[in-house]
């Protein structure tokens, strides 16, 4: 799977190009996820024949707009600035999967490295 995120499509010039030139290097077999942040980036991406467009902090009411514009055509990926306190909407508004990094970000660790000497 290849992820086009903000940066290459900055680097490409447009989602259009980036999408046209990772199709020139990966077999057809290969899935090509778009990162997208506001509706006329998703149109775009829906145009150019992707298997998953991520919506990259978009608000909800964004993302039910974006669900409905996909129609199914595609899977729609939730991610950024989802929290255990609102994952609940953000699966409410018919998002395919959803990506946070609050469970690893809020958690508590413990170190349980072992450290050896020796004498």
């Amino acid at each position: 799977m290849v992820m086009i995120k903000d940066n290459h499509i900055l680097l490409a010039g447009s989602i259009s190009e980036a999408v046209k030139q990772i199709k020139k290097k990966v077999s057809p077999m290969v899935k090509i996820e778009v990162e997208v942040s506001n509706l006329e980036e998703l149109k775009e991406a829906l145009e150019c024949d992707v298997d998953i467009i991520m919506l990259d902090n978009m608000n909800l009411e964004d993302m039910k707009e974006a669900v409905k514009l996909v129609n199914g055509k595609v899977k729609l990926e939730a991610s950024g600035n989802i929290t255990l306190d609102n994952i609940r909407e953000v699966a409410l508004t018919g998002v395919d999967f959803i990506s946070t990094g609050a469970t690893i970000h809020s958690s508590k660790w413990l170190d349980i490295s072992m450290r050896v000497e020796i004498i």
